[in-house]
Formats: C-alpha cells, sequence, structure tokens
C-alpha cells in the first residue's frame, strides 16, 4: 500500500523491531527488491492510487494534505489530470488493463492459491479430489455428496463438505477501504430485502481495523442490515484471521467431527494457513468483505455464482449472485454521502486520550517491571539468564539429534503458535494446571508475553507433517533415543535435559509466509541449535540469525532425501572456533555419524550478523552494546 503512494517500503521482523526500539540500525543486503515493486507500482497509475485513497487525504489536515502533494510533485510522481500526463523514466513498462480484472478468492490452504470465483465451484471439487495437499482433501468420490443432518437448538440442519460455518468480516487490509466495506453492507441489505437469510448455524462476525468504520456504516445505515444478517461489530483488531473465532456451536462442531465433514471459513483475513482458523474449519478462503456476505448467504464454497441461485427469495423465486451485488455506482454514492472528513478527524484526535478501563489501569512508580510469577499472560523472558559481560564466541553443532523433519513451504503457522489454544494442547495442560478455565484460555496471540505458553505451541500445529512420523499428521515427533513418539516440547525438552543438541531439516521456503517473531524465538527456546534448508523466508532467516540458530542451506539440486538422510542420524556442523575467521555465505561442511558428508552455505548473510552469532543472538548483542556506552 505505501510503497503504490511512491514511499519505500521494507517489511523487518519482529526481532529485528525489538532491536530497532532500543537502538540497533538495521542492516540488509540490498534494497532492488523495493525499488522493484517501487517502481511497478508507480508506473501503474499513482493518481488513480491517489485518487482512490480520497477519503484518507480528505480526513488530514490541509497542511498536512500540501505537504504530502508538495513531496510527491517533487519527486515527479503526482498526476494532475489537468495538466498534459508525463511518463515517468524507468528501465521498463508494465500495462494493466483493468477490464482484465476479475473477482477471485484465494484458498482453500493458503493466501496464495488465488482462485478465479468462476472457477471456484471447479476447483472445489478438484480439491476434494485431489490427493491430501495444499489443494487437496482427498475425499473419496463415494463419500464427496455426504450429508450430515443434526439439530440446531432444536431445528433440523445440515452440513455437507464445503459448508461455511464461519464467515468474517475481519480487521485486516481491506477494512481500511471504504467501498468494500459499505459494498459488504449493500450486499446484506439488498439481501435482507429480498428475503434471504443467512443460516443461524454460521458463526458471523465484523471486526473493523478502525472506529471509522463504525462511523460510517451507520451514517450510510447499513449497519442495522448487517445486523440483521448476523455481522455485529464485536470488537477491533486481530480476530478471525488469527484464530480468535471462539468455539462453534457444540451441535455444528460434533456434526463436523462425527462426520469427517470438510467444512469451510470464508473471511476478508489475509492468512488461511491450516489450523489457524479454527481446528474444525479444513477449508478457509479469502475473500473481499462483500463475498464473505455472499458466501455466507449462499452457506457453501460449492457453488457456481454465474449459474446457480444463492437462495430462494420471499417471492419463492431463485436469487442469483448478480441479483444482491451492488453497482459501481451505486458504491460510489454510498462512500460520498457516508465517508466523512470530520470522522476520521474525531476517531484519531481521541485516539491518544485512551479509554476509561485503559486510563484506570495502576502504573507501578519502579523504574524496574515488577514480574508476577502467577501471571499467565505476561512471563520473564528467559533470554538473558545466565548472560555474561563478554560474548561466548563461536560455536558449531556437534552430534545433534534430528527433531524435525519436514518438506517444502512449511509456514509461519506450521511453526510458531497461532490461533486458539486447543484443549488437548501442551499449552492447555500448562493452564489447566495454573487453574485457567478452557473458556479463558484464548489463544496464542494473546498470551504471547508468556514463554511458558508459546514454547509449548511452537511445531503444535494439528495439521503439521513431520517426515519423521512417516505421513502422520499432527505435532507430535520421534524422540531418536530410544525411538519414541512424543509431542514435539516434551521431545525438545529431554534431549535438552540430557544436553543433547538438535537441528531441523527442511526443504525449500521454510516458514513460507510472512514472519512472527515466535516462530523463531520458540525454536530456539527448544534447543534447536541449526536449521538445514533447501530456502528461507527472508524475514525468518533474519529472525533466526537474531536468535543464534545456525542456517544453512543446501547446494543447488541436492536436500535431505537426495542426499539419503533419513533424519535419525546424528549431525556435526563445523565452524571455526573464533567468529573472525567465519565469512559470510562460506560453505560449511556438514557430517552424519553414518558417514555421509556433504557441503551447505552459510546463511549469515552480513558481517553484523556475524557479530550477533559472537555474541549469542541480537538481544545480548543490544544488551551489551547499552552497558557499553
Amino acid at each position: 500500500m505505501i510503497n503504490g503512494l511512491g514511499v519505500a517500503g521494507w517489511g523487518v521482523g519482529g526481532i529485528e523491531a525489538e532491536a530497532a526500539m532500543l537502538g540497533e540500525s538495521l542492516n540488509m543486503l540490498d534494497f532492488t527488491i523495493v525499488l522493484l515493486v517501487l517502481c511497478i507500482c508507480v508506473g501503474f497509475c499513482l493518481g488513480c492510487v491517489i485518487a482512490a485513497c480520497w477519503w484518507y487525504y480528505a480526513a488530514m489536515l490541509a497542511e498536512a494534505v500540501a505537504m504530502i502533494e508538495a513531496y510527491l510533485r517533487a519527486n515527479k510522481m503526482f498526476v494532475d489530470y489537468n495538466e498534459p500526463l508525463q511518463k515517468g523514466v524507468f528501465s521498463s513498462y508494465l500495462e494493466l488493463d483493468l477490464a482484465d480484472v476479475e473477482p477471485c478468492v484465494s484458498g482453500p490452504k493458503r493466501p496464495h492459491d488465488r482462485v478465479p470465483l468462476k472457477d471456484m465451484k471447479a476447483d472445489w471439487h478438484l480439491c476434494l479430489d485431489s490427493e491430501v495437499g495444499f489443494k487437496g482433501f482427498g475425499v473419496p468420490k463415494e463419500e464427496q455428496d455426504k450429508v450430515a443432518k443434526f439439530l440446531f437448538h432444536g431445528q433440523p440442519a445440515e452440513l455437507k463438505h464445503g459448508s461455511v460455518v464461519i464467515a468474517a468480516i475481519t480487521s485486516c487490509t481491506n477494512t481500511s477501504n471504504p467501498s468494500v466495506m459499505l459494498g459488504a453492507g449493500l450486499v446484506a441489505k439488498t439481501a435482507c430485502e429480498l428475503g434471504l437469510e443467512i443460516k443461524q448455524w454460521i458463526k458471523t462476525s465484523l471486526a473493523p481495523g478502525s472506529g471509522v468504520v463504525t462511523k460510517y456504516l451507520q451514517q450510510s445505515g447499513l449497519q442495522k442490515y448487517l445486523n440483521r444478517q448476523g455481522f455485529h461489530i464485536f470488537g477491533y483488531g486481530c480476530t478471525t484471521c488469527i484464530g480468535n473465532s471462539r468455539e462453534l456451536d457444540e451441535s455444528v462442531s460434533s456434526a463436523i467431527s462425527e462426520n469427517d465433514i470438510i467444512a469451510a471459513a470464508v473471511l476478508s483475513g489475509n492468512r488461511n494457513f491450516e489450523g489457524r482458523v479454527h481446528p474444525l474449519t479444513r477449508a478457509n478462503y479469502l475473500a473481499s468483505p462483500p463475498l464473505v456476505v455472499a458466501y455466507a448467504l449462499a452457506g457453501t464454497v460449492d457453488i457456481d455464482f454465474d449459474k446457480e441461485p444463492i437462495g430462494t427469495g420471499k417471492d419463492g423465486k431463485s436469487v442469483y449472485f448478480k441479483d444482491i451485488w451492488p453497482s459501481n455506482e451505486e458504491i460510489a454514492e454510498v462512500v460520498r454521502n457516508s465517508v466523512l472528513p470530520d470522522m476520521f478527524k474525531r476517531t484519531y484526535e481521541a485516539i491518544t486520550k485512551g479509554n476509561p478501563m485503559w486510563n484506570s489501569l495502576s502504573v507501578p512508580s519502579s523504574s524496574l517491571y515488577a514480574w508476577d510469577p502467577n501471571s499467565t499472560y505476561i512471563h520473564e523472558p528467559p533470554f538473558f539468564k545466565g548472560m555474561a559481560i563478554d560474548p561466548p564466541g563461536s560455536h558449531g553443532v556437534k552430534d545433534a539429534y534430528c527433531l524435525l523433519k519436514f518438506g517444502d513451504s512449511i509456514t509461519t503457522d506450521h511453526i510458531s503458535p497461532a490461533g486458539s489454544i486447543h484443549k488437548d494442547s501442551l499449552a492447555a495442560k500448562y493452564l489447566y494446571e495454573r487453574g485457567v478455565h478452557p473458556k479463558d484460555f484464548y489463544s496464542y496471540g494473546s498470551r504471547r508475553g508468556n514463554d511458558e505458553v508459546m514454547v509449548r505451541g511452537t511445531f503444535a500445529n494439528i495439521r503439521l507433517v513431520n517426515k519423521l512420523l512417516n505421513g502422520e499428521v499432527g505435532p507430535k515427533t520421534i524422540r531418536i533415543p530410544p525411538g519414541e513418539k512424543l509431542h514435539v516440547f516434551d521431545a525438545a525438552m529431554r534431549y535438552k535435559a540430557t544436553g543433547q543438541d538438535t537441528i531441523v531439516l527442511a526443504g525449500a521456503e521454510y516458514e513460507s509466509d510472512s514472519s512472527r517473531d515466535w516462530a523463531a524465538k520458540g525454536p530456539m527456546l527448544q534447543g534447536v541449535k541449526a536449521v538445514i534448508a533447501k530456502s528461507f523466508e527472508r524475514i525468518h532467516r533474519s529472525n533466526l540469525v537474531g536468535m543464534n540458530v545456525i542456517l544453512l542451506c543446501f547446494k543447488p539440486g541436492q536436500d535431505a532425501d537426495t542426499l539419503g538422510l533419513t533424519g535419525h542420524e546424528r549431525y556435526t556442523i563445523d565452524l571455526p572456533s573464533k567468529v573472525s575467521e567465519i565469512r559470510p555465505g562460506q560453505d560449511v561442511n556438514v557430517t552424519a555419524d553414518t558417514g555421509k558428508s556433504f557441503t551447505c552455505t552459510l546463511r549469515f548473510d552480513t558481517e553484523v550478523e556475524l557479530s550477533y552469532f559472537d555474541h549469542g543472538g541480537i538481544l545480548p548483542y543490544v544488551i551489551r552494546n547499552l552497558i557499553k556506552h
């Protein structure tokens, strides 16, 4: 979004951000990708982007608007349609005909698996047919038409594969766009007028990213129609997208579990990895807010909106997608009359004043935080325990066991704790033992300040595929001696208790998608000393470096399988004893106790990262620098 407005942006990890707040500068290999995106976005008719964001500029003070205009004009990025259109100077030009843009959703398991809306029904059936994977559920043909009948609060109901059980308009990026939010309201309004209603067992919710959304939905009169369809505003911020949808009705949960139904969630979020949205929704589709309402009305993702009716109206006639979808002109009219500058001004003027609950919190006068040992939310982190004044220096890995062996595209949600805390998880057991009732478990996100909870949720995804388990899916692994199957956390703690190092073997795109800091902190606290993969997600690589995990890449054409590594070996990684003798990107030799040896590329990419390694991680590095100065 900011690149499209001519502002160069670069994503950093949470660990880098923590260090930056303590004064550490950000180091990067190069800026090429940002500049490339910047050129593409600016070249793509920047004036259109600015025109589309008029409500944002209208909410700002006149002085700020003038400053932004002056900046854009000075950098030749401002398009004034009263003047002859001047092309910027770029190395290449890309043309995009907006007529070619078509509505789409993404899913059912990854945000980058785009599905054009017109192909949705065919793609859904392909997913049912295909073997289990990112685009497959492996449902036999004879079971694909299964119907699970149940009673919902005494009324007959039924679920099929593809039935929608969660429909959520969430606080992610697109709720910054009044057009789609008001568009969702218009879909709800037309549906109400035609007599369509969302089935009561579908869990619906609306959680805008800003209080301004509430104001313009009320100003437009559309919120009452969203309410009638079940999309009540119940909070602001991350909700369903990060697993905060809470439990489904018990009758719905039982119908899904007992009949092995592949239930669906449709949400306007930006992440839909397995197990993230809800443990019982194995198919999760990302869609615009108006499409969320449309799929909720249809009650299924197994529908061709061009040919099949969404439902039956109060006049007994079939209602189709085209009957409830608002025109661009209709949306523009509502935006013009409902999104007012004063809404933004009043909302953000008061943002620093807090609210009565926040303002009534007591603030300790001590300069040091008083850790409460009984708190299950905030726990004193262990990252600095036993830290000496002098850096520990270089270290290799000796006779390490393989904690986990993965294939390609292990995601951020497979590694780091995300979503709700399942009642049968080790994190839940920890909370049980401290008197926390299951209804108060909430999510990992709400308890990210407690390392004891988070480390138990690391590698705890119910859809984790660990090759050491020979096809079994779940948050467990094999502890090599004596070959027992354990939860990953339990296995890791037993390795640590006996002083044994562990590593992780992985394929390409290790930790694909956007990274979270706990995807690096969790493995480090579990005792993982190194990760050997074909490739790493950019931010996750830097986060792991920051947590003092040694990163190695297999040479091109090689991976654990081609090298014949089963994961039952013990691995030794040889590094020079002095950091000064290590070079970014150098070759490193890895040997296994079976006699196999192979060469990898060290993924410490800069001299600064070698300094982090010398200090045992970026956080000790920053603390020692603060003490020194």
